[in-house]
């Protein structure tokens, strides 16, 4: 059955498997205190797929349409099973360790949250991934943030507020390259306009931090004790040395070559082996085993071992399952028609440019809640706003910003997204029912939130909203682009889209 052929459901028959699925979602996690949303979300999709049935769907569309969306999307499993290998190495080799080590020699408390933020977007616009980012440098920051008494979801925040806006502005990273691909732009355009939101919220994000390093943290307190402890003890197990940094030099070396991300992480996973053996005295059996279930160690300094006793690829097992299952939850509301008829009827009350692209923004946001994919939260909204902005004759540029912002930067801000349950796996914050408070770490990623709601007020008072060129004019003519076309109320009709020769 074609795309064409399938029935859309009511919004209200759409809306009952979103809305049950975050009730039973709730319910886990905020009820029962469990953070595990696999079984609600795996119950999302059968409620999905029983209205697909219902419309007259059969079984085999709907598996189609959930393997499909997962097809898309094993890139980014690939990418986390690598930095699931790459953080157990990178600990064996002494890259992570060294990172603690001079980070607790250089930094002080009052300025560590900023440098934090720095740090991490430095490395994810060199990586292209806000994953590799957060796994590696990110996990040595929450070691460093440890040694100065700051709570996690502090450097958690930071943390995440780098990477990921890193990540939106990288030419290497998926997301931004698929942003301007479903718009119809080009890459460097859109990374060029989404800079007047990403300085912005970039400078508020440090200038944040840097208020609470010296007003809000209690610097005083810092043992340095502690922090000789943990410096020495990290010496006493592993050979500290600028060299132990030399596998995410060359990661982030071959990544400047424009090497794809996934070869250069695996490449940094070699490189560390070999590190391992010839530096920290590790044998090739041992190194297999990190790779595969994590680096271990008994030093009796609780900071050190909660820290390094990490990684491998078994250790991105959870993560993986829920983003299979989230994925195949997002497959079957495509599948069914459940998130088309949401986004139509989100489309249909914006009226003019301001609140199109608060609805876009909005969408992809939306997305990310309930299909816990953020490839999905900026293809769809993506492609089905594109022929909005071109009917108001805006350019796309403002939607493939819009829906960077609610789709990649919002990710990882939702636990059961597969951003956030990547952050909180890799950073080792720790979710359950007696230590909720590390979900603080969302609120916190100052960056990541406050640049859609920038992008939105921009929108209503006409700022950085580019127009369509003649050019865009051009482009839009001469690969038969789709322009919607407007009732009487202002209201965009899907009936009517049209093609621009007609």
């Amino acid at each position: 059955m074609t795309d064409e052929q399938r029935p859309t459901p009511s919004l209200l028959l759409a809306l009952t498997p979103v809305v049950l699925t975050l009730i039973v979602l709730g319910t886990q996690i905020f009820y029962f205190g469990v953070f595990e949303p696999h079984i609600p979300l795996a119950i999302g999709v059968a409620l999905a797929s029983m209205v697909g049935i219902y419309l007259g769907l059969s079984w085999e569309d709907i598996r189609a349409g959930i393997f499909k969306v997962i097809h898309v999307a094993l890139p980014a499993v690939s990418v986390l099973i690598v930095v699931g290998m790459i953080i157990g190495i990178w600990i064996a080799s002494g890259t992570v360790p060294t990172i603690i080590y001079y980070g607790l020699k250089i930094l002080s408390p009052e300025l560590f949250l900023p440098a934090a933020m720095v740090i991490c977007a430095v490395v994810a616009v060199s990586l292209g991934t806000s994953w590799g980012s957060v796994g590696t440098v990110g996990l040595a920051l929450m070691g460093i943030g440890g040694g100065f008494d700051i709570p996690m979801y502090w450097t958690a925040g930071a943390v995440v507020s780098g990477a990921f806006f890193g990540d939106k502005v990288s030419p290497l990273s998926d997301t931004t390259n698929l942003a301007p691909a479903v718009t119809g732009t080009d890459v460097f355009s859109h990374i060029k306009n989404m800079m007047a939101t990403t300085i912005p919220a970039m400078v508020l994000a440090f200038l944040i931090y840097l208020g609470v390093g010296y007003l809000v943290i209690d610097t005083q307190s810092v043992s340095f004790e502690k922090i000789e402890r943990i410096t020495s003890t990290l010496q006493d197990n592993f050979y500290i040395s600028l060299w132990a940094l030399l596998p995410a030099l060359v990661v982030m070396g071959l990544a400047l070559k424009k090497l794809p991300p996934l070869p250069s992480l695996f490449v940094g996973v070699l490189v560390g082996g070999a590190f391992a053996m010839f530096a920290q005295g590790q044998s090739l059996q041992a190194v297999f085993d990190y790779a595969n279930n994590g680096y271990a160690i008994e030093t009796n300094i609780s900071e050190i071992d909660s820290l390094l006793n990490r990684g491998g690829i078994q250790s991105m097992m959870w993560t993986i399952s829920l983003v299979l299952i989230a994925l195949a939850f997002g497959g079957a509301l495509e599948t069914t028609g459940c998130l088309k008829s949401i986004i139509n009827s989100i489309k249909s009350k914006a009226t003019t440019f301001a609140s199109t692209q608060a609805a876009a923004v909005g969408t992809a946001f939306s997305t990310n809640l309930v299909a816990g994919d953020p490839y999905l939260s900026v293809a769809l909204p993506g492609r089905m706003f594109s022929p909005v902005y071109r009917g108001m004759g805006y350019s796309t540029l403002n939607l493939s910003r819009g829906v960077e912002e609610g789709g990649t930067l919002m990710s990882p801000l939702i636990p059961w997204n597969a951003g956030g349950a990547f952050v909180i796996s890799a950073l080792g914050l720790g979710i359950s029912g007696d230590n909720m408070e590390n979900l603080l770490y969302i609120p916190l990623a100052f960056a990541c939130w406050t640049a859609p709601l920038i992008g939105i007020f921009y929108a209503y008072v006409g700022w950085f909203s580019p127009k369509a060129t003649e050019e865009e004019r051009d482009q839009w003519e001469s690969s038969n682009a789709d322009i919607a076309t407007f009732n009487d109320n202002g209201e965009p009709v899907e009936e009517q889209v049209k093609k621009m020769d007609t």
